[in-house]
């Protein structure tokens, strides 16, 4: 059967909010008057998120189900529902309802007007801390900075793609993702739709500030070599300073009276230097790592069940 919309949603441990989610997408979904499908993608949850997903499959034929072996994280459950998706545009979009559903005709209006991918632009955050505000905002405008793609400011992975767009992401199997980055630097027609990004309906948020850290790394290492060209512009900044400090000591030590600094100053310069030298070493680390990751052509997720798929 011909599929013009497909729906992916990752779940991780949303039994308070997946009847809800459901409910509205559901709702949206059989108002378009479209053929559609719904994925939901188990990514190893703990809780019963996966009996009531079951639940929900058995009396919905369009609702499909992937569920991992294991936790493989929110950007591979993205990967694996594009992946499984067969519709003409593919929306992705999460559980927790701070992304209405209600938005999603409107980017499919932007589809058919011939864009091939449309994000959702957050124009107000309600309910999140001026912290997690102010680190998103910083996020985006240094990533901006860094790299020579450009990422759209305040855009999470809400968004309408394509059915060129997804197949141009199955061939890029690289691990450590960052799904908006990839459909930005894909390229292709893309535009916004705004909307008021709302509380979590319920529960707690997936993406403490250790997954947020790891996401920024992901996205800076993927889109960006500046952080190795800043290793090596500080250290020539380093050794020029030291250069011209080791002149001003040999100057003094000849023609003036001036004491030079003892073992304080020594031990502080050394301390600070081989800080700096770690530093450096744990950035080209991170670079390697990741190397280290795409070469030894592990699957990019594991498939435990398929439900509902023909």
């Amino acid at each position: 059967m011909s599929v013009t919309l497909s729906v992916v949603v990752p779940l991780y441990n949303e039994e308070e909010v997946i009847g809800e989610s459901y409910r509205r997408l559901k709702a949206v979904l059989d108002g378009l008057g479209e053929t559609y499908e719904l994925i939901f993608v188990n990514d190893g949850s703990r809780d019963s998120t996966w009996a009531l997903a079951l639940a929900l499959a058995e009396a919905d034929p369009n609702l499909r189900l992937l569920s991992f072996s294991r936790n493989f994280g929110h950007q591979t459950a993205i990967t694996a529902g594009m992946d499984a998706a067969a519709g003409d545009a593919v929306v992705v979009i999460d559980a927790d309802l701070q992304d209405p559903p209600e938005v999603i005709p409107q980017m499919l209006a932007k589809w058919r007007e011939g864009y091939q991918v449309v994000y959702g632009l957050r124009t107000k955050r309600v309910g999140e801390s001026v912290f997690k505000r102010l680190t998103a905002k910083v996020f985006y405008r240094t990533l901006n900075a860094l790299t020579e793609v450009h990422l759209p400011v305040d855009a999470g992975d809400f968004r309408l793609l394509d059915r060129a767009v997804c197949d141009t992401l199955k061939r890029m199997p690289e691990r450590n993702r960052y799904v908006r980055g990839l459909v930005s630097w894909v390229g292709f027609r893309q535009t916004s739709v705004e909307f008021v990004r709302a509380e979590r309906f319920a529960g707690v948020t997936k993406y403490p500030l250790s997954k947020m850290l790891r996401l920024a790394g992901d996205a800076l290492t993927s889109f960006s070599y500046k952080p190795l060209k800043l290793s090596i512009l500080i250290g020539s900044l380093v050794s020029a300073a030291s250069f011209i400090y080791g002149i001003v000591i040999i100057f003094q030590r000849l023609f003036t009276s001036v004491m030079v600094s003892g073992w304080a100053t020594l031990a502080c310069l050394t301390l600070f230097f081989n800080g700096l030298i770690l530093i450096m070493m744990g950035i080209i680390g991170q670079y390697v790592g990741r190397i280290y990751d795409e070469t030894k052509g592990r699957p990019l997720y594991i498939v435990a069940e398929k439900i509902n798929f023909d």
